[in-house]
């Protein structure tokens, strides 16, 4: 959207959303750092930043994100009804291939990390991110072995190879972001953190910052962790505030 909406103000075309609500409507997370812009992260806002697609609209254009010489375009949101921050909805539709149900979407925050790992997060599988597992028994007794599925992942981690490790698909979870899952695997790992962070750039970059691996590996705990992220949580709350078009969570 944001890269679309740069699009826009170049050319002078107006921009319409027809806002929906989030199904992971939280506020939670690292806040992506200067230096760490990507596609999977273009705008310094966090993990689970609690705006409709409308209202994060309207902050990348008020707080000038956008970068084509003109600092926000024309800008015009289709607001929804009957809906207000807190509100429980359900997809009714899979928004993404490897995303195929409530229980991927609500877990997806919390297991997307794993992708810069050596941990499978099921692509290859029938159940994306709604299991983990890894190479070695030492991750755990469920077992799963990805394969290439068209349409879903044709080429997934350890592909045709026997993975261990944990079925979350009849786990009960909260929603929001738990660090419990990557902080158990790396504990399973053995702390291995050349063996376990496969790919630490791309893990740098979903969260947004260096500083959540480093912590890992350090062994802070998730109090410690969330507590590190309180300030930027806080200024980043702020901003938020001046975007929403619908009442805030109860």
């Amino acid at each position: 959207m944001h890269y679309v909406m740069e699009a826009c103000a170049e050319n002078g075309i107006e921009f319409v959303v027809l806002d929906r609500p989030n199904p992971n409507d939280y506020v939670d997370g690292p806040v992506r750092q200067k230096g760490y812009s990507s596609f999977v992260g273009v705008d310094p806002i966090p993990v689970l930043h609690g705006l409709t697609v409308g209202e994060l609209a309207r902050m990348i254009n008020g707080e000038g994100w956008i970068s084509t010489g003109k600092n926000s375009c024309i800008l015009n949101i289709v607001p929804m009804k009957n809906w207000s921050h807190g509100d429980l909805y359900y997809l009714p539709i899979k928004p993404s291939p490897n995303l195929p149900n409530e229980t991927a979407i609500r877990l997806y925050p919390s297991i997307c990390f794993f992708e810069g790992t050596n941990i499978s997060v099921g692509r290859g599988t029938t159940f994306p991110f709604q299991v983990l597992g890894g190479p070695n028994k030492k991750y755990g007794k469920f077992t799963f072995t990805p394969q290439s599925i068209k349409g879903m992942d044709t080429d997934p981690m350890h592909k045709g190879i026997a993975c261990y490790g944990i079925d979350l698909r009849n786990s009960t979870f909260e929603g929001g972001l738990s660090l419990r899952f990557i902080l158990d695997f790396f504990k399973k790992s053995g702390y291995n953190e050349k063996e376990f962070f496969l790919r630490p750039n791309w893990f740098d970059l979903l969260a947004g910052t260096d500083v959540l691996r480093q912590q890992i590996i350090k062994g802070f705990s998730e109090e410690e962790i969330r507590n590190s992220w309180k300030n930027d949580l806080n200024r980043y709350k702020k901003i938020r505030s001046k975007y929403l078009l619908y009442d805030d969570y109860k």
